[in-house]
């Protein structure tokens, strides 16, 4: 049976702006947001917001009325089933190609004879893990993961989702990886996407707090998260990361772009990519 997962829908009035829907998504987030899913093209201004648990979602749901600019944004709490969301809103992705490497869901894995001996098959299943390399904050990522000499390094993913940046990164030669998750669900999934792509032994799964993580730090850090994360937890990233080691974060849009470089200064940015508004910047530790 599946568990229910607390969500939130929300309508935003006509003269809501992107930089207002940034804002609100930083908000969701701070609570504890695992995903969030528009309902429908033609209805842009309604979404669907899951949460890590019911106390997550209450939490956001007390913290938007409160929020300057948020007070008319329409707010109903409510249960869906796993299988009910996850599975509905993502059984249409396609394969996805970034540089070397095609994120493939098991309906739409290319074959064989369509793979040369360059390129990187990475299957992953969606479930609550989300993580496909359909957003643009992955694919950045997985751009800026594929300019890194990987083979030997340890790596750590932090808010690893479905576990696709961290299994690119053992494809591409890194050894150990950690991926770390506070969403058991999403810990779950990303264990089941290792073993399907054979690096089980090489990729190691757990659910644990960023603030409280005990890790031998990494050679490269992976860190896709949101702009008000990337700013909070800064030191705790830079932490988790070598000196002379570099980060790799992303999940935050042009307008937060700076605030999230500076919550990391003075460290240098040494690359940078974007998509459609979205960055990704990897970050020198020195």
């Amino acid at each position: 049976m599946s568990r229910p997962s607390p969500a939130l829908v929300l309508e935003f009035p006509s003269d809501f702006t992107a930089a207002d829907r940034d804002r609100l998504v930083a908000l969701l987030a701070e609570a504890g947001l695992v995903a969030i899913q528009e309902d429908d093209v033609t209805r842009p201004s309604r979404w669907t917001a899951h949460f890590v648990d019911a106390d997550a979602r209450d939490r956001a749901a007390r913290a938007v009325p409160r929020t300057a600019g948020f007070a008319k944004v329409m707010i109903e709490a409510l249960e869906i089933a796993d299988d009910d969301w996850a599975r509905r809103t993502q059984a249409d992705l396609p394969a996805v190609r970034v540089g070397r490497i095609i994120v493939a869901p098991p309906w739409d894995l290319p074959a064989a004879a369509g793979i040369d001996s360059h390129s990187i098959l990475v299957e992953i299943e969606p479930s609550r893990g989300f993580g496909t390399g359909h957003h643009q904050s992955t694919r950045l990522c997985l751009n800026l993961l594929q300019q890194r000499q990987l083979s030997g390094c340890a790596v750590i993913d932090v808010g690893t989702g479905s576990g696709v940046l961290a299994i690119a990164a053992a494809r591409l030669g890194a050894r150990p990886v950690v991926a770390i998750d506070v969403d058991p669900d999403a810990v779950e999934n990303a264990q089941e996407n290792a073993v399907r792509n054979g690096v089980a032994g090489i990729v190691d799964v757990a659910v644990l707090d960023l603030s409280a993580a005990a890790l031998p730090p990494a050679d490269v850090l992976t860190a896709n998260l949101t702009g008000t994360l990337l700013q909070r937890h800064a030191g705790d990233l830079l932490r988790l990361t070598r000196p002379d080691g570099v980060l790799i974060i992303s999940g935050f849009t042009e307008e937060e772009a700076e605030r999230v470089l500076n919550a990391f200064s003075p460290r240098e940015m040494v690359a940078s990519a974007e998509e459609e508004g979205w960055m990704a910047y990897a970050i020198a530790n020195r």
